[in-house]
């Protein structure tokens, strides 16, 4: 029950009781003065609802995307981990330790870097491009341990995917959605229901007492859900939106062997 309030909070929030309030106020006053108009509702799909659901539609396949790349990374690091214990003639346990220390260390900056602010990327990503290094200090060092050149290309290979993985994720949390349409969504939102209230007023009197504000109230909360559900979905790493892609590091690392 709480898991289910809890995901009702997500695109019901403060912001849908103050524009909800605002449409209120502004269907009491031109009922109060009798100011009735009846505006065309295709304006509202023009105006918002078809740039909110394109917005919704991109931000879910960068999501998507982040999603598929996040799993080449553990899927390639599994390559490397599976080369160390089957390409090697009994590799030492500590060589399997050492590269399981390097994912887990490459994983973890990654859920650092994601998970902190945009502004911060500089700070972060230093310690995505050491774990790198790590992994790539680590296959030449395999070479000393009976593992033939043309393996060790191919690990190299498998690392060279990984690091593409990352540079495309990167991307995804670094570079929005088109921010102007998101701003001028924004502001319709806010101005759309307090200019309909004329429209409203006009459609009440074929409400019975107490319902002539049904229709402010579902428009303003329709609205702001579709614009929050867009705002949870722009970034897929935040781990504040129940979709956001969730980077498992200790789960990860516990199922290598």
């Amino acid at each position: 029950m709480w898991k289910w309030i809890k995901r009702v909070g997500l695109i019901i929030n403060l912001k849908s009781l103050i524009i909800t309030s605002l449409a209120i106020i502004s269907t009491m006053i031109c009922l109060h003065f009798h100011i009735k108009a009846n505006f065309p509702l295709t304006l509202i799909s023009t105006a918002i609802v078809f740039p909110i659901v394109f917005s919704i539609g991109g931000a879910y396949k960068r999501r998507e995307v982040a999603l598929d790349e996040y799993g080449s990374i553990k899927a390639h690091g599994r390559a490397l981990f599976f080369a160390v214990s089957h390409w090697l003639e009994n590799p030492p346990k500590e060589l399997k330790d050492e590269l399981k220390n390097h994912l887990e260390q490459l994983l973890e900056s990654c859920k650092t870097m994601f998970t902190h602010p945009v502004n911060e990327l500089e700070i972060h990503e230093k310690g995505v491009y050491d774990s790198f290094q790590g992994l790539s200090s680590f296959i030449k060092s395999m070479r000393s341990h009976g593992l033939p050149s043309g393996e060790a290309s191919r690990s190299n290979q498998f690392l060279s995917k990984m690091m593409i993985s990352f540079e495309r994720i990167k991307h995804i949390y670094q570079y929005r959605t088109p921010r102007s349409l998101r701003t001028y969504s924004d502001i319709f939102i806010v101005i759309l229901p307090i200019i309909y209230g004329p429209h409203f007023a006009e459609n009440a009197t074929n409400f019975s007492y107490g319902l002539q504000f049904a229709v402010p109230v579902l428009f303003s909360v329709i609205l702001v859900a579709l614009d929050n559900i867009q705002s949870h979905l722009e970034n897929p790493f935040d781990q504040q939106g129940e979709d956001d892609v969730n980077i498992n590091v200790d789960k990860y690392i516990r199922n290598l062997e």
